[in-house]
């Protein structure tokens, strides 16, 4: 993470030649916002002196308190590459403050912060993650709408003429790397039409900053590919959905608080406790991971994503994976999390859970290294392997009676989240769908 000062960022926006700057946050329903100044505002904007109407934002505030304050981090300032044309576009990411100057109880991205406070005061000084976010490639049709035509039929790891996304993909790393981002892989993912980009991992607060970054790129480079990313987790039925799998690991001063040489599976007491925590509370956290009606036709069996509360070091089938590499790499892979989910959210409810677990003590079950995709309802409840919810309206009912995760969110941010998503679920859920019409208008 950069260190700018306010005078870096003037120089380097005389330098580049900018001419307008993004000031960008985030919603509570993880939809980047932003409100746009020219140059000339720029003093005025790294002064936190910039307002904007929050009542125009959804789940923000009533219209009787609509003014808010940006407060630019510093530390995100990038300069767009792909928009040389006319000068420049520059972003900086801010946080949400009050007119009174205290941080905004709705920002995801303050919210985030609070929770991280928990975690250093519990002794930690580092949550890092590293997520793996991936999306599919449509075509545009000559009106430039979206349409459901693959751009390719690779598969897994395959390279052209198979994937002919391998050019789009290509610039979206160049533009990434421009960027500051370190790619570790990019490859094309098991469905056709879909791809996976993985950077390196980073505090919490800064992934998820690159998540939203990540998803500003991906679907601008597409675009000028004459293609539609969409992160959507299940776009097509019969195929893989996509995922955002979140690796994740606790440090302290440098030291990984997940990894211990004499533990069983070179894991530590903390890691097993977080692993605990997280398997208490997934039926919870879902809701929020998981965040839309259609991220539960991901989580169905058949397709790697997981439909079960388990962990595992070697099987791919449960929720928790504990991937090979330990010392500074020993991480806890929570595989259920798609990328529809706002990533501030996601973390603040993932570090809430696994830190539940290292508070209480709490031990996991055993690991289960048995293919659960292929165990029967009775094998599964004798294993004591919990289901994930299966539809957003079971994740909701979950959430509400779960006061850890509530807390999570903290109130503000709670009470809009299910209001908006209560009213998504009523809305599908009275819907009439063309499944229906093809089963039923015939038969009866």
């Amino acid at each position: 993470m950069a260190n700018f000062t306010k005078d870096d960022i003037k120089r380097i926006a005389e330098e580049e030649n900018v001419k307008f700057i993004r000031l960008q946050f985030t919603d509570i329903l993880g939809t980047i916002k932003n409100v746009e100044i020219p140059i000339s505002q720029l003093e005025k904007a790294l002064d936190n002196k910039m307002m904007f109407d929050g009542s125009s934002i959804e789940g923000f505030v009533r219209i009787e308190e609509s003014d808010m304050l940006l407060y630019p981090d510093l530390s995100t300032w990038v300069v767009f590459p792909w928009t040389a044309e006319k000068g420049k576009v520059a972003r900086l990411i801010c946080d949400i403050y009050n007119p009174d100057l205290t941080p905004f109880d709705g920002d995801p991205r303050n919210n985030l912060r609070r929770i991280l406070d928990e975690m250093k005061e519990l002794g930690f000084t580092n949550f890092n993650l590293g997520p793996e976010p991936e999306f599919f490639l449509f075509k545009l049709d000559q009106q430039g709408e979206p349409t459901l035509e693959l751009n390719d039929n690779g598969g897994y790891f395959d390279l052209a003429p198979t994937d002919l996304g391998e050019n789009c993909r290509r610039d979206i790393v160049l533009e990434l790397e421009e960027m500051g981002f370190e790619i570790e892989a990019s490859h094309h993912e098991v469905a056709p039409g879909q791809h996976e980009i993985d950077f390196k991992y980073a505090d919490a607060l800064t992934a998820c900053d690159q998540i939203q970054t990540f998803k500003l790129v991906v679907k601008t480079i597409a675009r000028k590919h004459g293609l539609h990313a969409t992160f959507m987790p299940k776009p097509l039925f019969g195929v893989n959905g996509s995922g955002m799998h979140c690796n994740m690991s606790l440090f302290n001063e440098g030291k990984n608080s997940f990894y211990d040489t004499t533990g069983n599976l070179e894991l530590s007491d903390t890691a097993r406790q977080f692993i605990a925590g997280i398997i208490k509370h997934a039926p919870a956290f879902t809701a929020v991971t998981n965040p839309t009606v259609n991220s539960y036709k991901r989580l169905v069996p058949g397709y790697e994503a997981p439909c079960y509360v388990a962990w595992s070091a070697r099987n791919r089938s449960p929720l928790i994976r504990i991937p090979a590499s330990r010392g500074m790499s020993t991480r806890v892979e929570v595989r259920s999390v798609d990328p529809a989910a706002n990533p501030y959210l996601a973390m603040a409810v993932l570090l809430k859970a696994g830190l539940d677990g290292i508070k209480n003590k709490l031990t996991p079950p055993a690991p289960v290294d048995r293919n659960i995709y292929v165990m029967n309802k009775e094998e599964r409840v004798a294993e004591g392997i919990e289901d994930l919810p299966a539809t957003l309206a079971q994740a909701l009912d979950q959430l509400k009676s779960n006061e850890i995760m509530v807390s999570a969110l903290g109130e503000h941010i709670f009470e809009h989240f299910i209001e908006a998503k209560e009213i998504e679920w009523d809305m599908f859920r009275t819907q009439v769908h063309p499944w229906e019409r093809e089963q039923y208008l015939q038969m009866y």
